[in-house]
């Protein structure tokens, strides 16, 4: 038999059917796709100090909300850097934990349920991280905007970090916590002071809120900076650690793709445009001067990186992944 069908086929060509034969009954089937991604944190080291970026998921913002430049340079500046702006901005807000060896320290703590299903996240994220909320032990405001205060209270109006002391700043604090200024609101001007002061609320009532001012050391190699405009009382923090430092600046920047650029261009959620735009060229030209590197609540995840100069305003150098160096190693 297998000489007949040595004679119709040529060896090589045989020797390949049989061949295919078996790799098809060998091959494994193909599984579904899994489209989930990966736990949204990050890790690294400022000097003996660790930090860690938690994605709290992302929200989309229309460029009409940019204020200060034409429509069409805005969508110039974006499609430059692949951002596609056709259904809105899509953009990062993220929260991070500080572990500075005697303290863990939150900043910001994420919009949990303010703003719909797509964020909510840095409470999960934490855990996966390998920490737990009943872990932290400070929690540091940049500004009481509903999508940096609302995680930190679950559905029922409870503490999520029981054991935390809540710092914000006066500025902020007196802004958003004051109740007649909201109550002298329409209400359909109020959301954001109800939010802010029913998250802050648990805090209050522990006796485990306080306010800070400008150029406080908040904890050791924390201090606080003015940061003003964005929100009345609006601040970023400076971390030092040996000879490695950090600002977490909160909302210094929303549309990296266009504030880098441009940093004239402000935001429809400015409460003082002119100052916001004020704090920004000076926070970034001082990155540039002092080389430190930059977290921020709207940057693309982890949202750490370098700023440098450009030809045309100022340029983001995202963080390189890389392992943690142990203390062993």
């Amino acid at each position: 038999m297998m000489s007949m069908i040595s004679s119709r086929w040529p060896r090589r060509a045989l020797v390949a059917a049989i061949s295919a034969g078996w790799v098809a009954a060998a091959q494994a089937e193909v599984p579904a796709q899994q489209q989930e991604q990966a736990s949204g944190w990050f890790r690294m080291m400022v000097g003996d100090t660790e930090v860690t970026a938690l994605y709290d998921g992302h929200t989309t913002l229309d460029t009409s909300l940019l204020k200060g430049m034409e429509h069409d340079e805005i969508l110039r500046h974006l499609d430059a850097l692949f951002i596609d702006a056709e259904n809105g901005m899509q953009t990062a807000v993220n929260a991070f934990l500080i572990h500075t060896g005697q303290n863990l320290v939150l900043v910001d703590a994420g919009a949990a349920a303010c703003f719909g299903p797509t964020l909510g996240q840095v409470e999960q994220n934490l855990r996966a991280s390998g920490y737990a909320p009943e872990q932290v032990d400070t929690i540091l405001m940049t500004h009481l905007h509903p999508d940096h205060v609302c995680g930190l209270v679950d559905e029922n109006g409870e503490a999520v970090y029981p054991n935390a002391e809540l710092r914000a700043s006066e500025g902020d604090a007196d802004f958003w916590l004051d109740e007649e200024r909201s109550q002298a609101l329409p209400e359909e001007e109020r959301a954001f002071f109800t939010m802010a002061q029913e998250a802050v609320a648990p805090y209050q009532e522990a006796g485990r809120f306080s306010p800070f001012a400008p150029g406080d050391e908040l904890l050791m190699g924390i201090v606080a900076r003015d940061a003003h405009g964005h929100t009345p009382g609006h601040a970023s923090f400076m971390l030092n650690s040996g000879d490695d430092a950090m600002l977490v600046w909160g909302d210094v920047v929303h549309s990296y793709g266009v504030q880098f650029a441009d940093p004239s261009v402000a935001i429809e959620f400015d409460s003082d445009p002119e100052q916001a735009v004020h704090t920004r060229e000076a926070v970034l030209e001082r990155a540039v001067d002092e080389k430190h590197w930059v977290a921020g609540a709207h940057m693309p995840f982890p949202g750490i990186g370098h700023i440098v100069e450009d030809e045309e305003g100022y340029r983001w150098l995202p963080i390189e992944f890389a392992p943690i160096a142990r203390d062993s190693e």
